[in-house]
């Protein structure tokens, strides 16, 4: 049956921080998944150079290849990532345009989740909204709901351990990760 047919699911992290709220969420993530669904992590966008065509023009840099991969290999993406100045933050931005310039492209068509943390009060809704405006532009099937912004995170994850502490806010993500499942195996039937 389509529903019991295996997952792999990446995260992308859209943060360098070592004590970034949103790598404790990613990393939280794999205790989450739903029976049948596996996470790991990718690598880290901080190994990108900035994007510039005439970089481009001398060769892929292996570290966007490598990620380009792995994202094509795998059933769909969570990019977990902090809100900047009320966008994305460059260090993802750089990513995504590296990533958009691969061939074939490894984010059409997949599925993919955001979610994103933040100390305010609406957790990063705005950083949502800019990435996916990215995103539909490279044809990615964004999962529309439920929508993950946690608020007010600094009271629900401890940085320095790297451990999301709050019960509601992990059921909330693990049951958008349900969502996600069932969105990547309905694009596989």
């Amino acid at each position: 049956m389509a529903d019991q047919v295996p997952l792999h699911f990446v995260t992308l992290l859209g943060s360098l921080r070592r004590a970034s709220l949103n790598a404790a969420v990613a990393k939280a993530l794999p205790a989450l998944a739903p029976e049948g669904v596996s996470i790991d992590a990718l690598g880290s966008i901080g190994a990108f150079p900035l994007y510039d065509a005439d970089v481009q023009e001398q060769g892929f840099p292996a570290p966007v290849l490598l990620m380009a991969e792995q994202i094509r290999a795998a059933d769909g993406v969570i990019i977990v990532t902090p809100e900047y100045n009320y966008s994305v933050p460059g260090v993802l931005k750089n990513a995504i345009d590296w990533l958009s310039r691969v061939t074939p492209q490894p984010l059409a068509g997949k599925p993919v989740a955001i979610q994103t943390a933040s100390p305010g009060a609406i957790g990063g809704a705005r950083a949502q909204y800019h990435l996916r405006q990215s995103l539909v532009f490279l044809d990615a099937m964004v999962l529309n709901r439920p929508e993950a912004m946690i608020g007010q995170a600094g009271q629900k994850i401890d940085a320095e351990a790297q451990e999301l502490t709050d019960g509601a806010t992990r059921d909330f993500l693990a049951r958008q990760l349900v969502a996600l499942a069932a969105l990547a195996r309905k694009l596989k039937a």
